[in-house]
This record gives structure tokens, C-alpha cells and sequence, in this order.
């Protein structure tokens, strides 16, 4: 008799801070999901004072499939993520799920990125391909993304159309090839940067339609000053990334004939 094939690991990775009143529902959530993947998940949880760790803690300790990595050094969403990842690999992922712990990102399309991973090293939970949208959003969220969108587009040259979904699916041949360590985020340009990265580095990234909700409960992280500051990093990325993106071009372009006599 043939053994069975072994489903492959997938880790759920969440970065939170104050997400007390969310991220045990969350989770649960996520646990009841039918998936082709053995599901885990890891909250990378920044200490946070409404006490999200703890909770998370409980929850791991009567389940083997919750893991808790509290981080009590250099926080921030990007810092968090970075950590996270490392983690993830750590446990064994042969993908991870990134994912926001307020409920914005729906538990219910985890199945489909991860069908959609056989296909890509990077899957992006998408508002803007067919199927996507942006709900429950005011309409000042939504000119932000906007424009936020049209300048990243631009600037990196990605053929993605939702540049700053945080809702991803990363393998781990990816996450090993972009160096972690070499990342510099700290806030939420980790988005952009690890992006960036995979489209120069030639990776395949596909979009897969997502509704994305705001959050109910808990109050947003996102004000007017990050998002300039995230404005800011993409520019640092643009020249720090530069070496990398004239690299891409030149293996695009096609190579010119030699100047001399033509050969009969």
C-alpha cells in the first residue's frame, strides 16, 4: 500500500499590536478552515499593553497549531513581519499566509491563495482584478489607495494592480532568496519592499480577488504621518534597490549585434 503523499506546511502569520479584542475569533476562524495545507498559525505580537500575547498564549498552549513570538525589541509592523517570517521558516512553512489581525484580511479566502500557490512564489490577496473590491471603506480610505497605488506603480514598475495588499502568500524558496536580514523596514513599507524585491529578483507573482473589509473593533494603525513615511521609504527603495533593477533590465533587453563585418 502507497503512504500517503504529506500535505505540505502553511503558516499563518499575523503581526499585532492591540488586536485584544480580535485576535482570538481570528484564530479560531482560521483553525476551522479547510485548506491543502496543515495549517498553523504564529502571532508576532509586539508586546502589546492590551495584552494580544496573552491571549495568543493561552490559546497555544491548548493547541499545538498556535504559536506566539513576542517581541519586545525593535517594533513596528515592518520589524514584525521581518521576525515573523524568520519564525515561520523556523517552524517548518513551506509557505506563509501574511496576513492583518483585525478582520480587514477574511479568514475565508485563505483556501484560495494557498490553491493558487502552486503557481507562484508570491500570491496577492487583490482588490483590483476581477472578483476583488474594496468594501466598507470611506471614500477619503479609498482616494488614499488610490493614490497611493498610481504613485507605486509608477515608481517600482510592477505588473501588480494592488501594490499595497498586505494580504500575501509568500513560498518558501521566496522568503529564503529575498535575505531577510538585508530587509530595512520597520513600519509598513515592508509591503513595498518585499515586493519590490520579488519583482526584480524574477519571481512569479499572481493576484488572486479579495474582499477587503475595514475593521470593526480595535482602532487602525494608520495615520496621515506612516503614510508619508511609507511614501518616503519607496523612494529609498527605488535608489537602494537600483544596482538590483538595472541588473533586471539589462537580462530584458535584447542583446545588440556586434559592430563589424556581417557574417555570410
Amino acid at each position: 500500500m502507497k503512504r500517503a503523499a504529506k500535505r505540505p506546511c502553511a503558516v499563518a502569520m499575523i503581526p499585532t499590536y492591540n488586536e485584544a479584542e480580535n485576535i482570538a475569533p481570528l484564530i479560531r476562524d482560521i483553525l476551522a478552515l479547510d485548506t491543502p495545507c496543515d495549517l498553523h498559525i504564529l502571532v508576532a505580537d509586539d508586546d502589546s499593553p492590551d495584552g494580544t500575547w496573552r491571549i495568543v498564549r493561552r490559546m497555544a498552549a491548548r493547541d499545538r497549531r498556535v504559536h506566539l513570538l513576542r517581541r519586545l525589541k525593535r517594533r513596528g509592523r515592518g520589524a514584525g513581519g521581518i521576525d515573523g517570517f524568520r519564525a515561520a521558516l523556523d517552524l517548518g512553512a513551506d509557505y506563509v499566509v501574511e496576513m492583518d489581525g483585525d478582520f480587514s484580511h477574511r479568514p475565508a479566502h485563505i483556501p484560495a491563495l494557498l490553491d493558487a500557490a502552486g503557481r507562484a512564489d508570491l500570491v496577492i490577496g487583490s482588490r483590483f482584478v476581477k472578483g476583488g473590491r474594496d468594501a466598507d471603506r470611506s471614500l477619503w480610505r479609498r482616494a488614499v489607495t488610490w493614490g497611493v497605488r498610481r504613485f507605486i506603480r509608477r515608481l517600482f514598475r510592477v505588473p501588480v494592480r494592488d501594490v499595497s495588499s498586505g494580504f500575501r502568500v509568500f513560498s518558501r524558496r521566496l522568503l529564503e532568496a529575498l535575505d531577510l536580514e538585508d530587509l530595512i523596514s520597520v513600519g509598513p513599507s515592508v509591503v513595498l519592499e518585499t515586493l519590490f524585491k520579488t519583482h526584480l529578483m524574477g519571481f512569479r507573482t499572481i493576484e488572486v480577488p479579495i474582499v477587503f473589509v475595514d475593521r470593526v473593533r480595535g482602532r487602525t494603525k494608520l495615520d496621515f504621518v506612516t503614510l508619508l513615511e511609507t511614501l518616503a521609504m519607496a523612494l529609498k527603495f527605488k535608489k537602494r534597490y537600483a544596482p538590483l533593477e538595472a541588473r533586471r533590465a539589462a537580462a530584458a533587453s535584447p542583446s545588440r549585434p556586434k559592430s563589424g563585418r556581417r557574417r555570410n
